[in-house]
């Protein structure tokens, strides 16, 4: 009988580290991602994760960053020259000519479109003095954002010590930077034309993100590649007023993992809208005014992803009265939509007019508007 306890614990083990076994293996080699994120991009609202905290390198989808911060710092217009530690630079590249002059916004296109390490590093030095100046304001920008671990040591992703961040980090990133329209023209362009120098032709950029062409309704942005970051991607598309932003990290089947999770957003959620921007709320009375009430109204439109077939409840908070010396635009409430306990969206509700406080020349003015009235009766 203990012959046969000790089999079977035995077979049990063996039973356990196999399993263990098959499926770290599979986390290996079934090209799902080692981390992945799927987020609306109006609200941030997480839709899917997977590992998205786990600090990982993220090789070119670090230039979402540089771009991002090359466009609130930069000047369009600006040319931009190459220096010796632009010109060379390992990687994928534009074949920038040392001294090669080049405005920011086609070095943009260099750099996003063809991922191009030597239009990184130009821009880098041209906003920031230097790479390293340059890559401590990329790391104080991902801290605005809200990113937690998030440094960056390059503006390229080349592999190097300390550069770093996370799927949820990379998709606030790519959820700011897809808020700045130039950026936003720039990733969705599948090809674009720079000038060469020293040549008779232009340079033709393809955009490496193939699911613009095979995705409907893909909007960008960025893909990346080292062997120490695997294929890495971040993505956004939309549809029926739902736009989705994914990051997938280290994940061998990158178009396909990303094809699918946007599948699953488009699939399983909606965009729900209970107020337009401008609409009317209520009239709330005021005192001391030089009218008795105000509309309050909207400041933005009252919108947030929901699971299909699920409805959010609005909560409209506002005073039963205001106070005079009100400016239009003024916020006096709030309306806020809440899903099973959880805020998604908080919307100023504003003053729709200016209504000043009365004064003795204002009551002077009224009397003397209705002293004929007075006098008829």
């Amino acid at each position: 009988m203990k012959s046969f306890w000790k089999i079977a614990f035995f077979a049990l083990f063996f039973g356990l580290i196999l399993l263990y076994n098959g499926t770290a293996v599979a986390e290996v080699t079934d090209g799902s991602p080692r981390s992945a994120i799927l987020i609306e991009a109006k609200t941030g609202r997480v839709l899917y994760e997977r590992n998205a905290h786990e600090p990982l390198p993220m090789a070119s989808t670090t230039k979402v960053m540089t771009a991002l911060v090359a466009l609130e710092n930069g000047n369009l217009d600006d040319l931009v020259t190459t220096g010796k530690n632009a010109f060379g630079v390992p990687g994928t590249s534009i074949y920038l000519a040392l001294g090669e002059q080049l405005p920011l916004r086609e070095m943009l296109y260099g750099l996003m479109l063809a991922s191009g390490n030597d239009a990184a590093v130009a821009i880098a030095e041209h906003i920031g003095g230097t790479a390293e100046n340059f890559c401590r304001m990329m790391t104080d920008r991902a801290a605005q954002i809200g990113c937690e671990d998030t440094v960056f040591a390059t503006p390229h992703g080349l592999p190097s010590d300390n550069h770093h961040t996370t799927a949820s980090d990379l998709a606030l990133i790519t959820r700011a930077a897809m808020q700045n329209p130039v950026f936003r023209e720039i990733v969705s362009t599948q090809l674009a034309t720079i000038p060469w120098a020293d040549h008779d032709y232009d340079r033709v950029l393809t955009n490496k993100n193939k699911l613009l062409s095979e995705y409907p309704g893909a909007i960008g942005v960025k893909t990346g590649y080292t062997k120490a970051a695997g294929r890495c991607l971040t993505f956004a598309a939309e549809r029926d007023g739902l736009e989705l932003i994914g990051v997938v990290l280290n994940c061998p089947n990158w178009f396909q993992e990303a094809e699918a999770l946007l599948d699953k957003g488009f699939d399983n959620w909606q965009m729900v809208s209970l107020l337009s921007a401008g609409e009317t709320v209520r009239t709330v009375p005021v005192q001391g005014g030089t009218q008795d009430a105000v509309r309050v109204v909207a400041s933005g439109d009252v919108s947030a992803p929901v699971r299909q077939g699920a409805w959010p409840d609005l909560v409209l908070e506002v005073p039963d009265t205001l106070t005079a010396g009100l400016t239009r635009g003024q916020a006096v409430g709030t309306a806020r939509l809440i899903d099973n306990g959880q805020t998604l969206i908080t919307v100023p509700l504003v003053a729709a007019e200016n209504v000043p406080e009365r004064s003795f020349r204002y009551g002077w003015q009224r009397l003397l508007e209705q002293w004929p009235l007075a006098a008829g009766e």
